[in-house]
């Protein structure tokens, strides 16, 4: 008298379609706006700010055409330039405990707005 049967069930295997790479970008979580992280706010992008530049930090796979849109869609102003940055990764110390760290690197743009455009960031 066995506990479990001696037989197994065949499993069925169902295949789907590979899905194409425009389902994955229309099915974007935020659509757009996910690629702007958050303004950055600095002594250097706030006197940028007064000739009409903004800072952002960006997603680091985001692309020019992408970070407009995303302008766009969030804040209804058209950018009339952008210009992307790679922020470098910095080793650090820890003085405390005297460990090696490091602080994450990543994007960022600058974003030309045309004369008498603005954004306001609270």
């Amino acid at each position: 008298m066995a506990l479990f049967g001696s037989k197994k069930k065949e499993e069925t295997k169902v295949e789907s379609a590979p899905a194409t790479k425009q389902e994955f970008v229309s099915n974007a979580p935020m659509g757009i706006a996910h690629v702007l992280k958050n303004p950055r706010i600095t002594e250097k992008a706030s006197v940028h700010q007064s000739i009409g530049v903004y800072t952002f930090d960006v997603e680091t796979s985001a692309t020019k055409t992408q970070i407009a849109e995303a302008i766009r869609a969030v804040y209804k102003v058209t950018p009339r330039k952008i210009r992307i940055v790679q922020v470098p990764l910095k080793r650090t110390r820890s003085i405390r405990t005297g460990r090696a760290g490091v602080k994450i690197g990543g994007k960022k743009a600058y974003v030309y707005l045309k004369n008498g455009e603005t954004i306001t960031i609270a």
